[in-house]
């Protein structure tokens, strides 16, 4: 099975996976909004059996989510790239939130679609919605 990579600005953190994402997603959220530091995170959806940490050790940070479920970052302690997410939601349970920006061939990955946009209540005016894509107002 083919594997897929990603890492930091830095390098100085690095991750693989196989298979395909379970879900891609854009998510327009407000903790996503500063996760991201811009108007939207783009995520794929990885199950943790399929993840691997090949470079490094990220660090740690807990938050809340508007909705109540708790969001644990994972970033780089070095350059601090966020380098993926996880919830507790249940439907996030297992699952990486690999950050896109951070796979090392993320064009080739984009180029295959969306899933679906979340939180798009909270979406910018100035973007428009994907064609085809599912549009949640939350999760």
């Amino acid at each position: 099975m083919a594997s897929t990579t990603g890492e930091c600005l830095c390098g100085a953190c690095a991750y693989s996976y196989t298979g395909d994402p379970a879900i891609k997603g854009l998510c327009h959220c407000k903790t996503c909004r500063k996760v991201s530091g811009g108007t939207n995170t783009v995520n794929f959806g990885i199950p943790g059996s399929n993840f691997t940490m090949t470079k490094g050790t990220p660090k740690t940070v807990e938050t809340v989510h508007e909705n109540g479920m708790k969001i644990t970052l994972f970033f780089c302690s070095e350059c601090g790239t966020t380098l993926w997410k996880e919830a507790d939601a249940e439907d996030f349970k297992d699952l990486k939130l690999v950050q896109v920006g951070t796979l090392s061939d993320a064009a080739a990955q984009l180029a295959k679609g969306m899933d679906v946009e979340l939180w798009v209540k909270y979406r910018v005016p100035w973007l428009q919605a994907i064609d085809g894509v599912e549009q949640k107002s939350q999760f």
